[in-house]
């Protein structure tokens, strides 16, 4: 595959959150030519977005509601490369003629390869190595933080959409951990997500309860758990979405990490501090000043 010389524009393909994010990382938000998939517009869930890249609020839709490309308006639009997580969805904008880079995440270094090739891709390699340095230094302040705590003094933790018994990401294992919490649900299983029973919730009766969906009132109202530790405490934090989901994957992977802790440990990680990390992260490498509302709106 031969790149173009110059690469002014890129469209994203499936996963517009992940592969955005990637593309923002590298200070190229404003590259992005494609808006999200219906998918992503139908709430103001991704509103971040239009901050790092509002370019994307008038640009085209490549999908439709099914996440089907709608091949007419990309060739219309002539985007100098494509990315994508599909490798049929990259197989089919190849055979179009298109410049595609395929990014596969499957296992937790995948990101920092990932990050690599984006550096390569759009000459910006410093960049790539100045990001890896720093997701290194944020796990290694991470387990620095929490290296005191006793294993019985560690917060039990339930990750997903608890109203649908569901883990969606194997990834959050890491995070939570690394945070110092306890993930009930890493008993060693390899698919990407996990199911389990209402049996299951009230034997763990995690401590704290991290939502990938606003399930609060629904959760207290649900008389089966209402014993649950977490749900007594109210305990339940939602999950914050900048440029994507930060439970799953993401380029803001160190800053999830501190995030949670702050909602276990609060002395070990205080709002101040965690607010310093949001800020700086988005204005080093995103190019984007965060308000302290913006901020606050995060920490939750």
């Amino acid at each position: 595959m031969q790149l173009p010389a110059e690469i002014n524009t890129i469209a994203t393909f499936g996963a517009n959150g992940v592969l955005n994010s990637f593309v923002e990382l590298m200070g190229s938000g404003s590259k992005i030519a494609n808006n999200m998939s219906p998918s992503f517009t139908k709430t103001d869930k991704w509103k971040m977005q239009y901050e790092f890249a509002p370019q994307m609020a008038n640009a085209p839709v490549l999908e439709n509601a099914d996440r089907e490309i709608i091949i007419e308006e990309v060739l219309n639009l002539k985007p100098d490369l494509c990315i994508t997580m599909t490798k049929s969805t990259a197989d089919f904008l190849a055979e179009n003629g298109l410049t595609v880079i395929y990014l596969a995440w499957s296992e937790l270094e995948d990101v920092k390869i990932a990050v690599e090739l984006m550096g390569e891709v759009l000459g910006v390699p410093e960049t790539a190595e100045d990001y890896i340095q720093y997701f290194d230094n944020m796990v290694e302040k991470a387990e620095k933080l929490t290296a005191n705590l006793k294993e019985e003094e560690k917060v039990k933790v339930l990750y997903g959409s608890v109203a649908k018994l569901s883990q969606p990401h194997r990834i959050a294992e890491w995070w939570i951990a690394k945070a110092g919490g306890i993930s009930v649900t890493n008993d060693g299983y390899t698919e990407e997500s996990y199911n389990y029973t209402i049996e299951d919730l009230l034997a763990w009766n995690p401590d704290i309860m991290l939502l990938t969906a606003d399930e609060k009132e629904e959760l207290k109202a649900n008389n089966q758990i209402s014993n649950v530790t977490a749900i007594q405490n109210d305990a339940m934090y939602m999950i914050p979405t900048v440029a994507h989901v930060w439970g799953n994957r993401t380029v803001e992977q160190p800053l999830t990490i501190m995030w949670a802790m702050n909602k276990f440990y609060p002395e070990l990680m205080s709002d101040e501090d965690l607010a310093k990390e949001i800020h700086y992260f988005y204005e080093h490498f995103f190019l984007y000043d965060m308000s302290d509302e913006q901020i606050a709106e995060i920490i939750g």
